[in-house]
C-alpha cells in the first residue's frame, strides 16, 4: 500500500516502536479516536518501507467501508492469509481493531508465523483486558497514543512559544487533525462532534449505558473538577438527596467507561494504604 503524504512525523513514538520492529511480539497501539494513531501507523509503514522496499504490507483499516465484510476472527485470518507471502516479510497493520469480533484468536494464529509482524490499534481500553490479554499473555506491548503535546502543537501548527500560543493549546487542545481547519471557532465545532462520537459510540453504545443525561452531568462534573480527589459514594449521597437514586458502584462503573473509551484518565492516589485501597 501507499501511505499518504506528507505526513508530519511523531519521532517520539516511532523511537519507542522502533526495537519491536520484526519481533514476535504485537505491537499494539491505543488511545482516544483522532489522537493520530492512524498515521503513526503510517509512519511506521514509511519507515519500513524505506529500509525493506521489498516488504509485504498489508493494511486493513475497519473504518474504511471496503473492510467492512472483516468482522470476526475468520475473516480476519482470512483476508490476511490471502494477502501473504513466503518470500519476503509481512508486515500487518490493523486498525480499530476493536470491532472485530474474537480478534484475539485470529492474531494468536498468525503470531505463530515468524514471518509475520503484526501492529495494531484500538479506541478502547478494553482491547487489552479479558480474552485478548488472557490469549496474548506476554505476546504483545502497548503503546498509549496522546493528543499533541505542547511542543507537537506548536511544530503542528507552526508556532512560536507564546502566551498567545498557550492559550490557543488550551482552548483547542491537541488532536492532529486541526491543522486542516486552523485554530478558529470552525475547529470548535470538530472538536464537538469528536466529543459526542466518544460518548455515544464508545461508551453509551458500546456498554448499553441508558441513563446518558446522568452520564453527561459526570463528564461535566469530571471537567470541572480536575487534579481535585474524586468520591462516588459522595456524588451517590448528594444525588440520594436530591431524590435520584444512583449507586456508587454504578458511578464508578461510568468512570471506569469513560476512561477506557481515554476521554478521562485515571490518577491513582499514592497515599492510601491498606483497607483504604477499597474505598469507593
Amino acid at each position: 500500500m501507499q501511505a499518504p503524504t506528507p505526513i508530519i512525523p511523531r519521532d517520539s513514538y516511532l523511537k519507542q516502536i522502533m526495537p519491536f520492529i520484526r519481533k514476535d511480539i504485537i505491537k499494539v497501539l491505543s488511545g482516544q479516536r483522532r489522537v493520530g494513531k492512524s498515521y503513526l501507523l503510517f509512519q511506521i509503514i514509511n519507515f519500513i518501507q524505506s529500509k525493506e522496499p521489498e516488504a509485504n504490507i498489508i493494511y486493513i483499516n475497519k473504518e474504511d467501508f471496503q473492510f467492512d465484510w472483516i468482522r470476526d476472527a475468520a475473516s480476519l485470518n482470512d483476508y490476511i492469509l490471502s494477502k501473504s507471502r513466503s518470500d519476503v516479510p509481512n508486515y500487518i497493520f490493523i486498525d480499530e481493531i476493536q470491532d472485530i469480533v474474537e480478534c484475539e484468536k485470529a492474531l494468536r494464529s498468525l503470531l505463530l508465523d515468524h514471518n509475520n509482524d503484526l501492529y495494531i490499534t484500538g479506541s478502547n481500553a478494553n482491547l487489552l483486558s479479558g480474552e485478548l490479554a488472557t490469549y496474548l499473555s506476554g505476546r504483545y506491548i502497548e503503546f498509549k497514543v496522546y493528543s499533541l503535546s505542547y511542543t507537537e502543537f506548536l511544530q503542528f501548527h507552526k508556532l512560536e512559544d507564546s502566551d498567545h500560543s498557550l492559550e490557543s493549546y488550551i482552548k483547542f487542545g491537541g488532536l492532529p487533525y486541526l491543522i486542516h481547519l486552523g485554530l478558529t471557532d470552525i475547529s470548535l465545532e470538530y472538536l464537538n462532534s469528536i466529543y459526542n462520537t466518544i460518548v455515544y459510540r464508545d461508551v453509551v453504545s458500546r456498554y448499553n449505558l441508558r441513563n446518558n443525561q446522568f452520564l453527561e452531568k459526570l463528564l461535566e462534573f469530571l471537567a470541572d473538577n480536575i487534579g481535585s480527589l474524586f468520591s462516588a459514594k459522595r456524588i451517590s449521597d448528594f444525588l440520594k438527596s436530591q431524590h435520584t437514586n444512583i449507586p456508587a458502584n454504578q458511578i464508578q462503573q461510568y468512570c471506569t467507561h469513560l476512561a477506557n473509551a481515554f476521554i478521562v484518565h485515571e490518577v491513582s492516589r499514592y497515599d492510601i494504604v491498606g483497607r483504604r485501597i477499597f474505598e469507593i
